[in-house]
């Protein structure tokens, strides 16, 4: 509580109201460097979510389909596994249609052509991924460059004042260069955790499509019975 002397007495003055900011404030005070860090977050979980959802439609158990396609291999009934591949329509599928539209030629030949479709389906995986961690390394930088221009602002006021430095007046500059280090911070954080997440299920589908390609070169070796 504050208090003002008077010769009538003591009269109290209501303390100030602390300054309520929303979000949109933050933004209009971080200027121009806060518009890019918003688009480069907006592209950024695009990127993560229309990656994590196709992994996951594609990233299931294989082992079902893969006994399908070799009992229907060992069997020598070549069209039902072609079929199977057919209406699969995942990665596995594709990969293992390639070998066995190649079957009867020499096994080198199967294996490079089942190993060259598996390399093109992590390729088309992995589509978009670098320019994921490309964004989470770039939004720091975003950010202490909005920092940069902040001072710079700061110090142009403080040369326009002529030494008369008021507070209020620096407000600008300050707000622009604390809130952009904080904003590209934000920004990288997450990105850089999503990144490595994506990583991390593309290894995982990587080794599974290398297991699938082996199992069906092994049947392909199996003597005939």
């Amino acid at each position: 509580m504050f208090w003002l002397q008077t010769p009538a007495g003591e009269v109290s003055l209501p303390p100030p109201k602390p300054v309520e900011l929303t979000l949109l404030d933050f933004i209009i005070m971080g200027g121009w460097a806060m518009v890019v860090l918003i688009v480069m977050a907006a592209i950024g979980l695009y990127i993560f979510l229309e990656r994590y959802l196709l992994i996951a439609k594609y990233d299931k158990d294989p082992r079902d389909f893969m006994e399908q396609v070799k009992a229907a291999i060992r069997q020598g009934d070549v069209r039902r596994a072609e079929a199977l591949c057919t209406a699969s329509q995942t990665p596995f599928a594709r990969m293992l249609s390639k070998g066995i539209s190649r079957l009867g030629s020499p096994l080198p030949d199967i294996t490079a052509a089942v190993q060259n479709q598996g390399n093109l389906e992590i390729l088309q995986l992995e589509k978009n991924i670098p320019y994921l961690a490309t964004i989470a390394a770039l939004s720091p930088m975003v950010g202490f460059l909005g920092t940069v221009t902040g001072l710079i602002q700061a110090f142009m006021k403080i040369s326009q004042l002529q030494g008369n430095v008021n507070p209020a007046a620096l407000a600008d500059g300050i707000y622009e260069a604390m809130i952009t280090t904080a904003a590209g911070l934000i920004v990288a954080i997450p990105l850089q955790f999503a990144y490595n997440m994506l990583v991390n299920r593309i290894q995982g589908f990587i080794l599974k499509m290398e297991a699938a390609s082996t199992a069906f070169i092994d049947v392909l070796q199996e003597p005939v019975r």
